[in-house]
């Protein structure tokens, strides 16, 4: 069950960062079960359209960068918490949820994303 977890964390996190660093083709061929079930509202259901948005980001944005600052896995499901950098600095903390199958491959997906703030009420970091 631990090589498991370990095995799904980084399939998660190679999965996300191929796609998010313009390559969702190749993403979905190494990562993506039968299905894939999305549940972020921009972005439709199944593969080609999650291949389509990640390629159309890659075309509009390609200097965008992603930090995966940490990694929890429990049961078939991995979360991501991560930072991204954006053109002109503009920069965001997102939480993605990934379900896999009994075969290791990602077949669903959730997220949230908050854009960071100028100023805080607190002294902490939102990582």
């Amino acid at each position: 069950m631990r090589e498991t977890l370990i095995q799904n964390k980084a399939n998660a996190i190679a999965f996300y960062k191929m796609a998010y660093n313009g390559n969702p083709d190749k993403a979905v061929e190494l990562y993506v079960g039968a299905e894939y079930i999305q549940h972020n509202p921009l972005v439709g259901d199944g593969t080609q359209p999650f291949i389509d948005y990640f390629n159309r980001m890659a075309s509009e944005y390609p200097d965008k960068s992603i930090e995966v600052v940490r990694a929890v896995a429990e049961g078939d499901l991995v979360a991501l918490h991560t930072h991204q950098i954006w053109p002109e600095n503009d920069q965001y903390v997102t939480m993605d949820f990934f379900r896999f199958d009994n075969n290791g491959k990602v077949v669903e997906h959730w997220d949230a994303i908050q854009q960071i703030p100028d100023t805080s009420a607190n002294k902490n970091t939102m990582y």
